[in-house]
Order: C-alpha cells, then structure tokens, then sequence
C-alpha cells in the first residue's frame, strides 16, 4: 500500500467512497443526511484535487486502485482577536472502503496526515465526528486524538 495524493483518475473511486460515508450518516441521522446524496460533483473535486490548500490523501494498492483517502484543508486564524495563529490541518472526511476495513489502511492513512501536517509545520490536527458514527469515534480515539470542543443540539 502506498499512501499519495489524488489525482484526476481516482475521482470515481473517490465517489463510491464518499457515498459510503453519506450511507453511514443517513442511517444515523436520517433528518440531516439525505439518502444517496453526493458531497460533490464530479467538478468540485476536480477543482479539490487541485487545491493546495485542501490536500486530498489517497491509500492505494499496488495496481494503484484507491482503498481510501482523507480529505483535508489548512486553517489559519491570522490576526484575530482572539484566537493564535496555530496552523491546522483539519480533516473533513476520513473514508476506508467499509469491504476492506481491519486491515490497517486507516491508520497508516491517519498516521501519513500526521506527517504531511508535520512537514507543512502545523501545529495539530483536527477533525470532527458524528457522535452516531460510534466505529468513527473508536478508531479516532484508538489513534489517540481527544475531544476538544463539543457540538450540542436541541431537537425542537
């Protein structure tokens, strides 16, 4: 497995994955997350693919076949009034296709942002989780990360 970042070519396999994930979240929220939707078009992540500032990881195998990716974007709060200027490489979407999983391809993807947020001097990492995405919430915490803020709602 080896570990790179997208290219026009894995956009397909990137939409299987991503359809993925929006199943896992309609199933645990079903009022926010519509069944069968696509995160983007297939122009926004042409247009994702080629932004630097929102780097998309791939896992791949040896025929180059996409087994996961991790979307990501740098934030920066510069000259706010109340925050550092801290960078972070957040991650949006963390995916492992669901046939494949228990194999480690997560945490080596986990583990190749770490690194590529280390050699583009971030001082952390960040994502968030849905708390209904309890496989989500293990794997996180199995790789070490702590909450640092928490979302709250009230269903009226």
């Amino acid at each position: 497995m080896k570990i790179r970042l997208a290219q026009k070519k894995d956009i397909e396999r990137i939409h299987e994955l991503l359809f993925q994930v929006c199943f896992v979240h309609h199933q645990g929220r079903p009022d926010l997350f519509k069944y069968g939707g696509r995160k983007y078009t297939d122009e926004q992540l042409k247009e994702l693919i080629q932004d630097e500032s929102r780097p998309i990881l791939v896992a791949v195998d040896e025929k180059d076949y996409v087994l996961g990716y991790a979307f990501c974007m740098f934030q920066q709060h510069l000259e706010d009034n109340i925050l550092t200027e801290i960078k972070t490489l957040y991650i949006d979407d963390l995916c492992v296709d669901e046939t494949l999983r228990g194999q480690h391809i997560g945490k080596t993807l986990y583990e190749a942002v770490l690194s590529f947020a280390k050699e583009h001097q971030c001082y952390n990492v960040t994502l968030n989780v849905w708390n209904c995405n309890e496989n989500a919430m293990r794997f996180y915490e199995a790789c070490g990360l702590k909450p640092y803020k928490v979302g709250m709602e009230k269903i009226l």
